[in-house]
């Protein structure tokens, strides 16, 4: 099996975020569960995709963070269709059938790849939020917006968290171990936390995942989405908006997501930057 190391939601090596992809061998099946999760491990992303080619503009991809399998994955899939456009594997404005365990999904290539999300929903599930404040203040945050706390998924649960500021939201650092728990016991991936800007970007945010092996990560197309009809939802975007987010930055991986809403129907994308290939021995 070939496999690529693909920066997404970037044009620039080292920056974005890195994701292993692996290209099944025509007509190949999946490789077992374990094997898929050993192969992620082995890479030490936060996710790795595995892509079957099902028709000319037909796919099923899984993805697999060194923990385990997860139902979608946003910088993951911007990477395969990203690579896949650069290889002339399909074509410029080609619009692909994608079959995730989220759900099937169109997504367009070109040097921007943008994705179709899941429907957007708001789930009912009660956020202690004094808890949550109090795991992800870190260095002495004490001041919070009063804008509300909410779970929201485009394919993956997250909670949306806003922080008064880009200064408050960069001093954060979470109890991982506590932000694991009430993940696992919200069912949620993790928190998505934004502090809204007017510096050329609809937000500065920052995600946190470690229930799936993720303490930070530098680009999140999933959770941006969210973020998308979240602030939708309350009326700080209009329908038909386009939105850039920034990401990545404590890290030293900064990331631009673009998302757009069109008539409720959230898309996201990006460019890409193909760091490394090989051949999978195993």
């Amino acid at each position: 099996m070939k496999y690529f190391i693909v920066d997404a939601f970037t044009d620039k090596p080292f920056g974005g975020n890195p994701a292993g992809i692996v290209f099944l061998e025509k007509d190949g099946v999946f490789p077992c569960d374990e094997r898929m999760r050993l192969i992620a491990s082995e890479f030490q992303f936060s996710e790795t995709a595995f892509v079957q080619r099902n028709g000319p503009l037909e796919f099923t991809v899984r993805y697999f963070t060194p923990c385990g399998e997860v139902n979608l994955c946003g910088h993951a899939t911007i990477a395969i269709f990203g690579l896949l456009w650069q290889k002339g594997i399909v074509s410029d404005n080609a619009t692909c059938r994608l079959h995730t365990l989220a759900g099937d999904l169109e997504v367009v290539t070109g040097e921007t790849v943008m994705m179709q999300m899941a429907e957007p929903r708001i789930l009912k599930a009660h956020v202690d939020v004094k808890q949550l404040h109090h795991i992800m203040a870190g260095n002495g945050v004490k001041e919070w917006p009063a804008m509300p706390i909410e779970i929201v998924s485009t394919g993956l649960p997250d909670i949306m968290m806003p922080v008064v500021s880009v200064e408050a939201l960069n001093r954060l650092q979470p109890d991982m171990d506590a932000l694991a728990e009430m993940s696992r016991q919200l069912s949620v991936i993790g928190v998505h936390a934004f502090a809204l800007s007017d510096d050329g970007y609809t937000a500065h945010v920052r995600n946190f995942a470690p229930l799936y092996g993720i303490r930070e990560e530098s680009a999140t197309g999933t959770a941006n989405a969210a973020l998308t009809y979240y602030l939708l939802h309350y009326g700080i975007i209009a329908d038909n908006a386009s939105c850039r987010f920034i990401q990545g930055e404590v890290m030293g991986r900064p990331s631009v997501v673009a998302t757009r809403i069109l008539n409720g129907v959230i898309y996201v994308g990006g460019k890409i930057c193909v760091i490394a290939q090989g051949t999978l021995l195993v």
